[in-house]
Parts: structure tokens; sequence; C-alpha cells
């Protein structure tokens, strides 16, 4: 589910398909929430399975596995892809069936980003610019900028700040988190798994025994 294709082929006949894969397909496509601004989507894809026409709107895509896929078009064009794990990808609309081509399941996160949305928060502790040891661009566009953050253990980052966010965890971990109040909060989670954050600072500080890696999905709409 992580492919970026062309506009042309985006903008397909959307409306004509605009069937939710959820409801299609729910033993491979599990919604994790939803809010106003996003929802979030688990794919867990078997082997060789296939998923019927369906369609999306905006939206990032996280891929947990290496990933070998066919995608179908209501024009009947096909497109295939190839994707490694821990990939990032951003697609606007979007209308196809898919199919595993893989002997090995499929796992994915996808972010679909919904409009109009809230106005863009304005940051000026940029986590890129005050600590680009941990955090660096993975893609920009006028709707998302996506982050990759990576700590070791024992490791921890200075005061900054993100607009609403979604952020997936490539692995697990322990952080401690200090707020601009001085507040600290305990955070955990297992690997694969998406979180919501509302726009503020914070100073994150990896308490566990492992490196961490997370994606830090920022909305600007």
């Amino acid at each position: 589910m992580r492919g970026i294709f062309s506009t042309a082929l985006a903008l397909v006949a959307v409306a004509a398909f605009a069937q939710d894969i959820a409801k299609l397909a729910p033993q491979q496509v599990k919604v994790v929430f939803e809010n106003d601004r996003v929802r979030v989507l688990h794919f867990n894809e078997p082997g060789h399975s296939k998923l019927p026409m369906h369609s999306h709107p905006a939206y990032v895509a996280v891929g947990f596995t290496t990933d070998h896929s066919k995608y179908t078009f209501p024009d009947g064009k096909s497109s295939d892809e190839h994707t490694k794990a821990n990939d990032v990808a951003y697609s606007k609309a979007m209308t196809h069936a898919s199919e595993n081509l893989s002997d090995t399941p499929s796992e994915t996160i996808m972010v679909e980003l919904k409009k109009p949305g809230a106005a863009v928060a304005k940051t000026t502790l940029d986590p890129v610019k005050v600590d680009p040891k941990h955090y660096q661009v993975v893609l920009e566009n006028d709707e998302v900028r996506v982050l990759r953050a990576k700590y070791g253990p024992g490791e921890k980052s200075v005061m900054h700040e993100h607009p609403a966010s979604v952020a997936v965890s490539l692995t697990a971990y322990h952080m401690k988190m200090t707020l601009a109040d001085g507040k600290a909060q305990d955070m955990t989670s297992k690997a694969h798994e998406a979180a919501w954050t509302e726009a503020g600072k914070h100073l994150p500080e990896n308490v566990g025994s492992t490196p961490v890696e997370v994606i830090v999905i920022e909305l600007k709409k």
C-alpha cells in the first residue's frame, strides 16, 4: 500500500470507486484511530493476497516489510512496485486494487489526510534545526512534513516543538518526555504502533536500553 503514482493516475475517477477498504477487507485492514485531521489504518496482507478496488484521500504510508506489489487502476492499467522495509511514501488521492506478489506478509501503517483541516501551527523550535543529530526530514510537501527520529540508549534531545502529528514506531521504545512547564511523562510503545500528538513542546529522552526509531508525520493543514 506504499506506492507513489503519477498525478494522472491519482486523480482517476475517485468518486466512482469511493469505497472504504477497512469495510471491504476488515480481516486485512484495521482502523487504528480517527479524528478530524486523520484516519490511521493498519494493513496486514498475507502473501499473494488481494484487496478489491477502493479509494483513499491523500496519505502517508510507512511500510514495515520489504514488499513486491501490483496495483490495478480503474482504467485497467497496472503497476508493479518494490518497496523496502521502513520506507515512507506520500500519495495524492488514489483509487486502485492491489495484490501482494510476495510469498511473505506485507505490513503497513497508512495515515489518511483529511481536508480542509486546521490552520498550520507556528513553530519556532524546529527539531531539525535545533537537534539535527536526532531528526532528519524524510519528505515534505504542502500537506505534511515527515521526520525520521533516531535515539541511541540514554540519548536525549533538546526542547523543541511539533505541530499536530502522528508518530509511527519503527521500534519499541521507552521515552521520558519533559514538557515546556517542566513536568515529565513516561511514554512506551510497541513496534509498529501509531499515536496522535497535539501541537506542543517537549524534550524526549530514551530511557530504554535499546535504540529507538520513530517516523513523525507533521500536519500542515
